[in-house]
Formats: structure tokens, sequence, C-alpha cells
């Protein structure tokens, strides 16, 4: 299969697998795993915080922030289109009591300050406690500049906010940026960092914070049954991930500008209206074409990708590359010319 829907369909290579049947193992819950020890300590230290904790998901790893960063009746600010707003099942409302705050997210995906600045409640009882801001690099496959992510450490600081990062795709952020990924993680007081996304592991992400931050997440992430034991065998492929696939990820942004390029040259497909940062790119599709009968067919021959009433979405990622994207648009000019 050639598959575009998402980096979390990426499989483990055979270097990755063999790290993870040797890795040493304990009991995680009881703090003696040395693999997933090794690797928090790792991505602590490679992230610039003072510690780590392993998680089953993106989606843990953010609610765990969000939890062990406020209280109940808190509140959060967040993008319309933030992940753990809009695609994590209201885990923090439901779970943590924790009221999100949407903000309308700029065409470069960041947030206006001065929009969220008016959503900060005043400190009256009628009212939640605004007290953490959210933002997520990338978005929609944008990137957020250094420039922007200072200008919003400041703006917390002068709000007395918390600022987090939903970093599942931080990676991708640095590499687009030319930086390290210190250069970014420098601006928040906790991070999160996806490892089953473009980096390749199977599964697993990481939550970066303060010491104290990290064992109150550890807490909230045994009562939600997150409690893990012989993880070491999932920690070694992250850990392979972090070590081996970051400086690859040009070639998944190189591969994405290509499929936007090739996707223009394919009558009644368009992607001239949407930015190829990353390794995401949005397509629109004319009236005319039956998308649904479209990924019918590209999947019966194989090809999977994800498709909205009025265009598709596509993700390039390390088990994509050129000759793919060839097929697929072959594929696609077969299917106009049935």
């Amino acid at each position: 299969m050639i598959d575009f829907r998402s980096d979390t369909v990426t499989r483990p290579c055979t270097q990755m697998k063999k790290a993870m049947f040797e890795a040493e193992l304990g009991d995680d819950v009881y703090g003696d795993d040395p693999t997933v020890n090794a690797l928090e300590q790792y991505a602590s230290e490679r992230h610039g915080f003072e510690g780590a904790l392993f998680t089953s998901s993106g989606t843990q790893a953010n609610l765990l922030a969000l939890m062990a960063h406020c209280e109940r009746g808190d509140e959060y600010l967040c993008g319309q289109n933030a992940h753990n707003y809009k695609y994590e099942a209201g885990g923090a409302a439901v779970l943590g009591s924790i009221q999100p705050q949407p903000i309308e997210n700029e065409a470069d995906g960041s947030l206006c300050f001065t929009k969220l600045k008016s959503a900060i409640k005043a400190d009256d009882f009628h009212f939640a406690r605004t007290k953490l801001l959210s933002l997520e690099n990338t978005i929609g496959g944008q990137v957020l500049s250094l420039e922007y992510m200072a200008k919003a450490q400041q703006f917390c600081e002068q709000n007395q906010l918390i600022l987090h990062l939903d970093g599942a795709r931080v990676y991708n952020a640095a590499v687009a940026l030319g930086v390290d990924v210190t250069q970014i993680s420098q601006y928040f007081d906790s991070m999160t960092v996806c490892l089953s996304k473009g980096l390749g592991a199977p599964i697993g992400s990481l939550l970066l914070g303060d010491k104290a931050f990290i064992a109150k997440a550890r807490r909230i992430r045994k009562m939600l049954g997150g409690g893990m034991r012989q993880a070491g065998f999932l920690a070694a492929a992250g850990q392979y991930a972090l070590l081996n696939n970051v400086e690859r990820l040009a070639e998944d942004h190189d591969n994405a500008k290509y499929l936007a390029e090739q996707l223009n040259e394919v009558k009644g497909f368009d992607t001239s209206a949407y930015s190829v940062s990353t390794n995401i790119v949005y397509v629109d599709v004319a009236q005319s074409i039956n998308l649904n009968g479209l990924a019918t067919t590209l999947a019966e021959n194989g090809i999977l990708l994800t498709s909205s009433y009025a265009g598709m979405r596509l993700v390039t990622h390390k088990d994509i590359n050129k000759m793919s994207i060839d097929t697929l648009i072959y594929s696609l000019e077969q299917y106009l010319n049935e």
C-alpha cells in the first residue's frame, strides 16, 4: 500500500525492530525499566527540560499536561484548529474539568495576541480562571516562527499564563526553520513530542517539563490507566527515532513540495491556495470530480488518502518516495480519463 493518510502510518525499519528486540526491560510502574528511564533522561536533556515522561500517545501527553498545569474550573486558551481542542475527544473538559477557550487561528496558524488578550477572564468568581495558553507547532503543516514563539512567551509572562506546546511535529518545525529543537523548546514551560509520526516509531509520545510537573503528570497518567510495565520494548523504538530519524524529515518536506507541484499539473487539482512548509499538502478538488469514487478506486489500486467534501489532505513520510508520488499522479490521470 501507498499510504498518504498520515505520517502516523509509518512502519518500524529493520534497525528499529532490532533495537526493540534487544531492549533491556523492567517494570516501569516500579520505575525500573532501564530503557524507559534512559529515553526519559535523554529526552529531558536533549530538549532542555528537567524531566520527561514516556506516554502512550500525543493525546495522552497533551491531556496530562493540561491536567497537571490546571485545576478543575480553570481554562486554557488554544486555537480553534488545535489538536488538543478539536481532535482529542474533549478530554480536557470531560476528564480534567478544564474549560477550553478556542481562538480563531490566523491564516498562518498563529493566534492573534489581541484576541487572546480579550479572551482572558477577569479575576472574578463568575468566570473560569484563565491559566494556560497552548500552541501547536507545526499546525496544519504550517510552522510558527521563532519570533512568534518569543512573543508568545512574553505575552504569557505579562499575563501570568503558563505556555504549553503541542509539539506533535515539532521536529518538522525545527527542520523547516533550520534550527535545533532547543531553539523552539526554550520558550515553553512544557512540551510534547510525538515519536510515532514522522519520526517513525510505532507508538508513544514524550511530555517534557520541570521535575515537579512531570511527577504530577506521572501520577495522573496512573490515574488515567496509563501505567506501563515492560515498556522498554516501545521506548527503544522512540530512542532510535530521536537519534536516527530527525534529519531525514527534510526528505519528507521536499517530497511534499514535489507532490504539490505534480498535483497542480493534473486537471481539477489545485494546491495554490495553501503553503507547503513541511510534510502536509492540502488540495482543492473540482466539484466535477467524485471524491468518494476517486478514493475508492485509488484504494482498490493500493493507494490510500484522506478526502473531504471539497478536497484532500496528503501527508508525506519515510515510507513515501517520489516513485510513490508518481504512482499517485498516474492513477489520478487514469481515473480522470476513464
